[in-house]
């Protein structure tokens, strides 16, 4: 499930006071609470996309699916029968911008059937143009209410930007470019004073949360019109659990 960490002050703009059942102040943000085990499982078609009416209740249906993907209680997915009814369009709630890293997969860890999820898949998790583009679209064109920057645990990605700015290690190929994003992440995390890998991987996500929030004009105007929230989030590697990044 999602673990708490600590929130993001524009977390305090984005939700009304009716949705703070799932996420309260903490200080001058919001702390995330682990959604009720005893969360109401059904099957796939009995929570449709279109049955989640804005962030706080994607976030609930994103904590709960991790909860039953921890437990082992998935519900049973038959891709069959839904796979006409998604002919005609999608109308996920989420965008996940997520690594590209196989053993990290946003469908599985939330335990969500197609047409739900509008997930970007990068290595290193982290905002470019494109990427920025595709979350509009998820947002202002198909209507998701919730942008999750997921992160994970043991990230290459993040190792290789640690090994860059720290040894001057020189990569090859496209690589640099690619690192170029992350490097930020690890100068800004070296003050944090845990390992720096692990610092740099809650950075990166951090940064690339408040770049999208104040992503002009589409992102932050949705952002300060509560219609979207915006949130990072780790995923660990060893338990599967979500943990959210402040």
């Amino acid at each position: 499930m999602l673990c708490t960490d600590k929130a993001t002050p524009s977390m305090n703009r984005s939700l009304s006071p009716s949705r703070r059942r799932f996420i309260t102040l903490a200080g001058v943000g919001f702390a995330w609470h682990a959604v009720r085990t005893g969360f109401a499982a059904a099957n796939s078609t009995a929570i449709p996309s279109a049955n989640i009416e804005n962030a706080a209740e994607a976030l609930q249906a994103l904590t709960a699916g991790n909860q039953r993907y921890v437990t082992g209680a998935n519900l049973h997915h038959d891709f069959g029968p839904e796979r006409p009814g998604l002919v005609a369009g999608q109308r996920p709630f989420a965008v996940i911008l997520s690594c590209s890293d196989s053993r990290v997969a946003p469908e599985l860890a939330f335990d969500q059937s197609r047409g739900r999820l509008f997930v970007i898949r990068v290595a290193g998790n982290f905002v470019d143009d494109s990427g920025l583009a595709s979350v509009e679209y998820g947002t202002s064109v198909l209507g998701a209410s919730l942008v999750m920057v997921l992160g994970h645990t043991e990230c290459g990605a993040l190792k290789a930007a640690v090994d860059v700015v720290t040894r001057g290690t020189k990569l090859p190929g496209h690589l640099p470019k690619l690192v170029a994003h992350l490097e930020p992440a690890v100068r800004e995390a070296r003050g944090e004073g845990s390992g720096l890998v692990e610092a740099a991987i809650r950075q990166n996500v951090r940064l690339n949360v408040r770049k999208l929030q104040n992503s002009e004009p589409v992102l932050a105007e949705l952002v300060k019109t509560n219609r979207v929230l915006v949130v990072g989030a780790i995923y660990d590697l060893l338990t599967g659990r979500v943990i959210a990044v402040t």
